[in-house]
C-alpha cells in the first residue's frame, strides 16, 4: 500500500517498487516484476484473481527459479492457501508476502519481509535442489505453508501465525529450515488447475443461531458445499430442526466440511454425542484445516467434477500438506 494526496492507503503501483526499495539492486539474482493489471485492495481479491495468477506462474514457470507474490494481508492467508490447490505438484518456491506498514513509512516491514521472500524463493540445498518446493507466506522472520497460515494481528508486525503446523523455516542472521517439515520434491510435473467451485458458503454457528437463517444459507440456489465452523473439536447443536436442516442439505448433495472456531486443535467428529449426529448424516470432519484453508479446498475439490463418493473422499484427505491425518 501507498498513500495518497488525501493520506488514504490505496493500492500501490508495484513497478514503483524499484523505485521505493533501492536496496533490490544489491541481491545477487535477477529479479522481474510482472502486473497481473491495476492492483487492487486484497479486500476485493475473487477465486478469478486466485485463477489469474495461477495462469501467470504457470506461462512464467520455466522462465524462473522461484516465485515471489507481493499481496495485502487481509486476504494473503486464503490467496496463499488457494494456490496451494491449485498448483499440483508445484517443483518450485511460490512465497506470499507483504506488509503491515506501507513501504513509504520509515518503520516499514515491507523491505525485510520481500528481500528475505526473495532469498527464500531462490534458496536451494547444496546439491542444487529446490529447498522449499510449496506454496508458502512470508512474514515477520517466519516461513509458513500457505494453507497453514491464518491472520491474527492487524497492529503488530506479527500478523500471521501457523497455529497447527511448525514453521517451514526462520529468517535471523542466518536463514534456518526446518527441513523435516517441508514437502518433498514431487516426481510429477507441475498441473496447473483453473477452475474454482465459487457456490459454496461459509456457517458460522453460535449460540441463538435461528432455523431461518440456517436455512437461508444451506438452501441457497446452486449452493454446492458449506463450511461449518463447529464449537470445540467439532461440536454442534442436537435441537431436531437444525440437524434436519443439515440431513435435508445433505440430501441435495451439498458437501458439508466440518471445522472448528478454535484456532488450534482439531476436528473429532464422534468424541462427544453433539457431533456424533454429524458423522451420521455424512458431514467431512476436517481435522485441524484452518477456515481459509477449508473454504479453499472445498472450492478446488468441487471443481474436479468426481463422482460425489470420491469428492467426500478427497475433502479427507491431505491433498497439500494441509490437514494432519492421525
Amino acid at each position: 500500500m501507498a498513500y495518497n494526496k488525501r493520506g488514504e492507503l490505496v493500492p500501490m503501483n508495484f513497478e514503483q517498487i524499484r523505485k521505493k526499495m533501492p536496496e533490490l539492486r544489491q541481491l545477487n539474482m535477477q529479479v522481474d516484476v510482472t502486473n497481473l493489471g491495476d492492483p487492487i485492495d486484497s479486500s476485493n481479491v475473487t477465486a478469478q484473481d486466485w485463477l489469474r495468477l495461477a495462469a501467470l506462474i504457470e506461462e512464467k514457470y520455466a522462465q524462473y527459479d522461484g516465485f515471489v507474490v507481493l499481496h495485502g494481508t487481509d486476504t494473503m492467508a486464503y490467496s496463499a492457501a488457494a494456490l496451494s490447490f491449485l498448483l499440483e505438484n508445484l517443483g518450485k518456491t511460490v512465497v506470499f508476502t507483504g506488509a503491515q506498514v506501507p513501504v513509504g513509512r520509515i518503520r516499514t516491514d515491507a523491505r525485510r519481509n520481500l528481500v528475505t521472500a526473495l532469498e527464500l524463493a531462490a534458496a536451494r540445498h547444496p546439491a542444487g535442489t529446490v529447498r522449499v518446493p510449496e506454496v508458502c507466506l512470508f512474514f515477520n522472520d517466519q516461513l509458513i505453508r500457505g494453507n497453514r497460515a491464518k491472520k491474527v494481528e492487524s497492529q503488530q508486525y506479527n500478523a500471521f501465525r501457523s497455529e497447527n503446523y511448525p514453521p517451514l523455516a526462520e529468517a535471523g542472521i542466518e536463514l534456518e529450515f526446518n527441513d523435516e517439515q517441508i514437502r518433498p520434491l514431487p516426481a510429477a510435473p507441475l498441473t496447473v488447475h483453473q477452475q474454482l467451485e465459487e457456490n459454496v458458503t461459509i456457517v458460522h454457528l453460535f449460540p441463538g443461531l435461528t432455523e431461518p437463517m440456517l436455512r437461508a444459507q444451506l438452501e441457497a440456489p446452486g449452493l454446492r458445499g458449506a463450511v461449518l465452523l463447529t464449537y470445540g473439536a467439532g461440536n454442534a447443536p442436537t435441537a431436531p430442526w437444525f440437524l434436519g436442516t443439515l440431513r435435508a442439505a445433505t440430501g441435495r448433495g451439498v458437501l458439508l466440511l466440518n471445522v472448528s472456531q478454535c484456532e488450534e486443535g482439531r476436528v473429532m467428529q464422534g468424541r462427544y454425542e453433539t457431533s456424533a449426529y454429524l458423522t451420521e448424516m455424512g458431514v467431512i470432519g476436517g481435522a485441524d484445516i484452518t477456515v481459509e484453508a477449508a473454504i479453499a479446498k472445498l472450492m478446488f475439490v468441487l471443481s474436479l467434477n468426481e463422482k460425489p463418493d470420491q469428492l467426500r473422499h478427497l475433502l479427507a484427505q491431505n491433498l497439500r500438506g494441509e490437514i494432519t491425518i492421525n
